[in-house]
């Protein structure tokens, strides 16, 4: 964590300080926003839809190292990684609620710096942020957030839905995530070792992937333009083989992916080789792309075929068939999931 030029004791301003502070830069634009920050429960109006509502939280030392993530862009992936749920449920985010857990080393001014990554994401999306709380913590900094979501009665899509030789799609890229995490951890260690600064240079695209992901919004607007509904869909936050495999049980069926098509960025590629890993590997398992898995009727297909931002990597079968990969050989192989767990904390 970088060391603000000023440093305000969170003490001087104790809770209602704190909150006070954060809330007089929080602005509610949200038409189903009906009271935000400044009560005891925020008020929200779903306007005749289904709400979701979904919560992640996120841990020092478990879910990120402050020894090399920005402060501002951890409050905006706290943020992201909710929303892409809500994305997931074919569902559009409206409101978060915020809690954070903060030790005595984390000043007025970091807090700042979290909430202004926070507000960013919030912003960009178009949520409010209508609530939260803040407490001490002892072993370092918690975020909890709970994003609430509005979708059509007849329009939100589960895991479950899946059928029998529907399409398995998946959107943008896979594994840059997780290679963006190697880099940074190999830089720590070195900077550790010996004292040398951080050799980031060509690696761009793959630590904005780590450390800024994006929700795909972008992707439920195309497909609503392309007028596809998904028949089930997840978001690839703990690595595609587990969400495939999420969606295959909850359906009832199997899932063939097949390794030629799983869409890998050239700086994915590279960068795995030179860490000597397997790219195939890295997009199944590595997790945290926030890409969007869907399936969708093969009456879809010709809607879809040729979108850059979109591909077709395997399709769903009978429950008997299994859950498989097929590799660029034509072997199969038992899909295993791979990816993170939060319970292990790997």
């Amino acid at each position: 964590m970088t060391e603000p030029s000023t440093r305000t004791e969170l003490s001087t301003l104790g809770e209602f300080g704190l909150i006070d502070r954060l809330a007089s830069r929080i602005h509610c634009v949200v038409p189903g926003t009906v009271k935000g920050i400044g009560d005891d429960s925020a008020v929200i109006d779903p306007e005749g839809l289904h709400q979701v509502v979904t919560t992640d939280m996120l841990v020092e030392r478990v879910h990120f190292d402050l020894g090399y993530v920005p402060l501002r862009h951890l409050g905006y992936k706290s943020i992201v990684v909710n929303l892409s749920d809500v994305y997931a449920m074919n569902a559009t985010p409206k409101q978060v609620v915020v809690g954070l857990a903060l030790s005595n080393r984390f000043p007025v001014e970091a807090v700042d710096e979290l909430y202004e990554g926070m507000l960013l994401a919030c912003r960009h999306y178009g949520v409010d942020l209508v609530g939260g709380d803040t407490t001490s913590s002892q072993s370092g900094l918690v975020i909890s957030v709970t994003a609430i979501g509005a979708v059509a009665k007849d329009q939100v899509v589960y895991r479950s839905g899946a059928r029998e030789n529907d399409l398995l799609v998946v959107s943008g890229d896979l594994g840059g995530a997780y290679m963006g995490l190697q880099i940074l951890e190999r830089e720590k260690a070195v900077f550790q070792d010996s004292g040398a600064q951080p050799d980031l240079e060509g690696h761009d695209y793959i630590l904005e992937r780590q450390l800024k992901p994006e929700a795909r919004r972008d992707i439920i607007d195309l497909l609503k333009k392309l007028d596809v509904r998904p028949t089930s869909m997840i978001d690839v936050s703990d690595g595609l083989a587990s969400e495939a495999l999420h969606i295959a049980r909850s359906s009832g069926l199997g899932v063939r992916i097949h390794d030629e098509k799983l869409p890998i960025d050239p700086a994915t590629y590279a960068t795995a080789r030179d860490f000597g890993l397997d790219p195939t590997t890295c997009a199944l398992n590595g997790g945290e792309d926030y890409e969007l898995l869907f399936t969708i009727a093969q009456a879809d297909h010709e809607r879809i075929k040729g979108n850059p931002s979109l591909t077709i990597i395997g399709h769903m079968t009978d429950a008997a068939a299994g859950q498989v990969l097929v590799d660029k050989q034509g072997g199969i192989h038992a899909l295993r999931a791979q990816g993170w767990d939060a319970l292990l904390g790997r």
